[in-house]
């Protein structure tokens, strides 16, 4: 067991030489404008040479997830402080609404968007209509499964970021115990990639058992009844970990209906305002957080500078890393940051 806990520390230690930190939210009431140059004079030759100012389309999930909401924001407010217009809209993780939002922002002349996308294989045609219309597109949180289509895909690390959440996990089971997989939207790359990075630790405690695994869609009722239901047939269950902060407020709220509050260690991913809450008052050990503000503001930046250049001067695909939010540093907790 102390071997485990060496590896532990090592892993944490090793994590925090490349944790990025992430600004606080600013909020914005979205309005709409028009677009000059337009992104098709921009995009075409490759050479930028426009001007900022026009309409930035941020196009996002729902805004009743917290995290949805700052990552929208801070996009909004960013875009606005650079020069331009924007429009704030959910597509509600529907792959039709979202493809009507696109064509919306087409015909309001686009100069770029911002876009959380419904899916890594239904959003690549309504990519392809954007950049066919001479609009780049900003790929926020969630890639999709083709490159050189989006002029950026900036997500977190969630790969290294499950690893950090899986291992805070092991270490609050001592090694040992049964527990509870819950997965997020199939349809996100991200439910998988999480997955497999908290049981690229996990897997390595061969005294913990995982009884079972249930998809709870990223929301946070259908977690509370999943977990319901899984607290009776397991009545004896040590823990549960959730590929978000939303399904794992759930599973909080179920386990404290049960009356097993502090006895079932559950840990999630995201770093929502719950969830920090929930770790402050001890119902939650830990949850990777996702720098959502950072990351918005890269992409609108980029967006910026493509706009005016013709190139961001960075990857497509690039990656931020996420940071480990527990009981020791829960307390200096902004939204979807730490402060000093």
């Amino acid at each position: 067991m102390r071997n485990k806990k060496f590896a532990f520390t090592a892993l944490l230690a090793a994590a925090a030489l490349s944790l990025v930190g992430c600004s606080s939210d600013t909020s914005s009431d979205p309005t709409t404008g028009g677009a000059e140059p337009t992104a098709k004079e921009t995009t075409d030759g490759g050479t930028g040479g426009g001007e900022a100012g026009g309409l930035i389309a941020v196009i996002t999930p729902s805004h009743d997830n917290p995290f949805f909401k700052a990552e929208a924001d801070a996009a909004v407010a960013k875009a606005e402080e650079l020069g331009y217009t924007t429009s704030s809209n959910s597509h509600d993780d529907d792959a039709n609404k979202q493809s009507e939002l696109i064509d919306t922002a087409i015909s309001q002349g686009a100069v770029a968007i911002i876009l959380d996308n419904a899916g890594a294989d239904v959003t690549i045609g309504a990519v392809q209509k954007a950049v066919d219309a001479g609009i780049p597109v900003f790929l926020i949180d969630r890639e999709i499964n083709q490159a050189g289509l989006a002029t950026a895909q900036i997500v977190a690390n969630n790969a290294q970021g499950a690893e950090l959440a899986g291992a805070a996990f092991a270490e609050a089971l001592e090694g040992q115990g049964t527990y509870v997989e819950l997965l997020g939207l199939e349809t996100d790359t991200n439910a998988q990639v999480r997955s497999d990075g908290f049981h690229s630790i996990i897997d390595q405690y061969p005294d913990m058992q995982m009884v079972a695994q249930e998809t709870a869609n990223w929301d946070q009722q259908e977690a509370f009844q999943k977990v319901e239901t899984l607290l009776q047939q397991y009545p004896d269950l040590n823990g549960i970990i959730a590929g978000n902060d939303t399904m794992a407020v759930g599973a909080v709220a179920a386990v404290e209906a049960a009356g097993r509050a502090g006895d079932v260690k559950i840990v999630g991913f995201d770093g929502s305002p719950d969830a920090a809450n929930a770790i402050r008052e001890g119902k939650m050990v830990a949850t990777g957080m996702q720098p959502a503000v950072l990351i918005s503001e890269m992409a609108v930046e980029q967006a910026d500078l493509f706009i005016r250049t013709g190139e961001t001067g960075q990857p497509e695909k690039q990656l931020v890393d996420c940071i480990l939010i527990d009981s020791s540093n829960a307390g200096r907790y902004t939204l979807f940051a730490l402060g000093d």
